[in-house]
């Protein structure tokens, strides 16, 4: 009995931690009255921000042209500070999963208004959260900078108190504060040191030692080398690529990932993060539990002297429960390293997708998805995002539970049965199953080579790689086909289960992927994250392929130089500072010009009869 009760000292120490443990800030009000300085940004910036557009009863207002529209940032074709915005949605990671774990219960609601309760959340929480990524893309450097450290120092005060008051928690014991909120500290100090950065640029261009950088470009740099790539003659020798280049990723001057998929994959890699120690404090806390559950079958057994007729199902489920406890925490690190995988290889298929529609090549994409509405895509980016990191913190959940059924069927096949000393019965039974396997694999391939030596008719050329498709000796076919038919009814029976198995282990495998649906073919329509997959790869095609950026670009600079060598020709002609010109020379010169850009006026003149032409 001592060792229960120093298993229950053991679980009650950790919990006695925060006892005294006082938040001077409740971090859920905090973010309510967050919105307060939020909204007095926004409206700040809106209205610095000029109307490029008014309609004519706006002329007379008392506001004028302020008041425009501001929006966080471009989901499109933002190409340039992608890292700031990918850190901004960093320091957003812990009120994510504040509403992922659905802990957003400001008021008591039936269970049909959840939905909406959440909707109320995400609007919140986005809107707390709105003026890092407002102030980052303002316009007018020197304000938003201000606003924008101000308010990041803000959140940064506030969540150091929340760690320095109650570091601790009850189930990782000390510290457990920090690991949870070390990630949105270092956005956070990141933000302060880009707002910092911004302010002393933006104070130099308004005393003059620098120049006011212009407007971002519609055509970037990356899109220019890119049609210059396409338009170049083709490298007859290239450098032989390395291995990493060949299997894993090859670096691509010429394409750079948009600010929304940098963002995506740093609040996915926070979020996961958040989420594996979450659960390792849920796995904590069912630990102590069994552990109280384990001293009380002891002292059972120690009551019964170990002669209970219950005492081999006692013995059998502690067993149970310790190899339950080593496999789940053998199997974080390989469910982790598979999801951090998956992130890697969601930039690396998003820039292989998006080459491949670049050059008009569709056929990768099932053909439903090959003309998707326009509406359903400009969704799909919407949800994109959001959906992503759903996907990858369920499918880790998914993956580390298949992983360890997987651990304990090889726990309790293979390692068990070594340490009860039954190797022999183990080895004995490991081979039967294996024989037995082989041979039902040999049997089919036994099958595949008589079909081929026998029933088929040889090559019509030496240079053929396999014999058509034509029988040959149809006797002996039709018989050797009724003698395996009532034979391949069990072997399909096994065919049937393998299938169903090799599905649900790839499905479970690949279920935080959405690059690839996991349906079946004629049935991808289901996958909704598929469906937001392809629409947001053809909204990002449609908006930033480069050879169409490089068009509009040209057409536009073509159109701006001939409006400035207009304006510079008429404001010559109408200028008092150039040569006197007769009011008969200039009226005909401006008829000149309209007639040679208006040809179709030339036969609608009226036309004096001393002149023919």
């Amino acid at each position: 009995m001592a060792s229960s009760a120093e298993m229950l000292e053991v679980e009650a120490r950790p919990r006695r931690l925060n006892d005294t443990c006082v938040l001077s800030v409740d971090t859920e009000l905090f973010l309510h009255y967050s919105l307060i300085p939020s909204l007095v940004i926004i409206l700040v910036l809106s209205f610095l921000q000029r109307r490029q557009y008014r309609r004519e009863r706006d002329d007379t207002s008392l506001l004028g042209n302020h008041f425009a529209i501001i929006m966080p940032l471009d989901f499109v074709g933002t190409f340039s500070n992608r890292w700031s915005y990918g850190i901004a949605f960093g320091a957003t990671a812990n009120k994510v999963m504040f509403l992922f774990s659905e802990g957003y219960q400001p008021m008591r609601v039936p269970q049909w208004a959840q939905a909406f309760l959440l909707l109320i959340g995400g609007l919140e929480v986005g809107l707390a959260h709105f003026p890092f990524f407002a102030c980052l893309s303002s316009q007018f450097r020197l304000v938003s900078s201000i606003l924008g450290f101000c308010y990041s120092l803000i959140w940064f005060v506030v969540t150091i108190l929340q760690v320095s008051q109650c570091p601790h928690g009850q189930f990782l014991g000390r510290y457990e504060a920090v690991m949870f909120h070390w990630p949105s500290l270092l956005c956070l100090a990141f933000l302060l040191g880009r707002f910092l950065h911004m302010f002393v640029k933006a104070l130099r261009v308004h005393l003059g030692h620098e120049f006011q950088a212009e407007e971002s470009p519609m055509l970037e740099a990356h899109q220019a080398e890119h049609v210059q790539e396409l338009l170049r003659k083709p490298r007859p020798l290239e450098k032989k690529k390395s291995w990493f280049q060949t299997r894993i990723y090859e670096w691509d001057p010429c394409f750079h990932f948009p600010s929304r998929m940098i963002g995506t994959i740093v609040l996915a890699f926070i979020c996961l993060y958040l989420f594996i120690v979450t659960e390792f404090c849920v796995f904590v806390y069912i630990c102590n539990e069994l552990d109280v559950f384990e001293a009380k079958l002891e002292g059972y057994l120690a009551s019964v002297n170990q002669t209970g007729a219950l005492t081999p199902v006692i013995l059998q489920v502690k067993e149970l429960i310790s190899v339950t406890k080593g496999v789940w925490v053998v199997t974080i690190l390989p469910a982790s390293l598979t999801c951090v995988s998956y992130l890697f290889h969601i930039l690396v298929c998003y820039r292989k997708h998006m080459k491949r529609l670049w050059a008009g090549d569709k056929h990768f994409l099932p053909l439903k998805f090959q003309n998707p509405s326009s509406s359903g895509s400009v969704v799909a980016i919407a949800r994109y995002s959001g959906w992503q990191i759903a996907y990858i913190l369920w499918g880790y959940l998914i993956i580390h539970v298949v992983q360890s059924l997987c651990g304990m069927a090889i726990t309790y096949g293979l390692v068990l049965p070594c340490m009860h000393n039954r190797s022999l019965e183990m080895l004995q039974g490991l081979g039967i199953g294996i024989l037995t396997v082989s041979i039902v694999v040999g049997l089919m391939i036994l099958q595949v080579w008589i079909a081929s030596s026998f029933f088929l008719q040889p090559k019509l050329g030496p240079a053929d790689k396999q014999k058509p498709l034509a029988l040959n000796n149809r006797k002996a076919f039709h018989n050797f086909n009724y003698f395996l038919f009532f034979y391949n009814v069990l072997l399909g029976l096994g065919a049937c289960l393998s299938r169903l198995l090799i599905s649900c282990v790839l499905g479970t495998w690949l279920i935080a992927r959405i690059d690839r649906t996991i349906m079946q073919s004629g049935y991808e329509a289901a996958d909704m994250g598929f469906s937001a997959w392809t629409g947001m790869l053809y909204v990002d095609h449609y908006h930033t392929n480069p050879v169409l950026v490089s068009f509009c670009h040209i057409l536009i600079t073509g159109h701006r130089e001939r409006k400035v060598q207009k304006a510079i020709q008429y404001w010559y002609l109408n200028s008092s500072a150039g040569p006197r010109i007769s009011a008969r020379s200039r009226t005909r010169w401006f008829l000149l010009k309209t007639l040679i850009n208006n040809p179709g006026l030339i036969t609608l003149r009226k036309s004096r009869p001393e002149h023919s032409s």
